[in-house]
């Protein structure tokens, strides 16, 4: 993968991340009934691949992070 590829998929990952952790912090509403989208699992999923291609990046931009 290129760095453009890298760069945009980290911030994907990374957006996708803070907008499950914002509705997975809101407070339930029994109104609408029971939450069915496990947004604490989507945003730690998001956020361990964007971790992922962090790494990724950072060894595309030389640094190296592995043995």
């Amino acid at each position: 993968m290129g760095l453009t590829l890298t760069s945009s998929l980290l911030a994907a990952c990374a957006a996708v991340a803070l907008f499950a952790g914002w509705r997975g912090a809101r407070p339930p509403d029994p109104r609408r009934g029971p939450r069915l989208v496990p947004w604490s699992l989507i945003m730690t999923l998001a956020a361990c691949g964007a971790t992922v291609f962090l790494v990724h990046l950072l060894n595309l931009l030389g640094l190296r992070t592995g043995r």
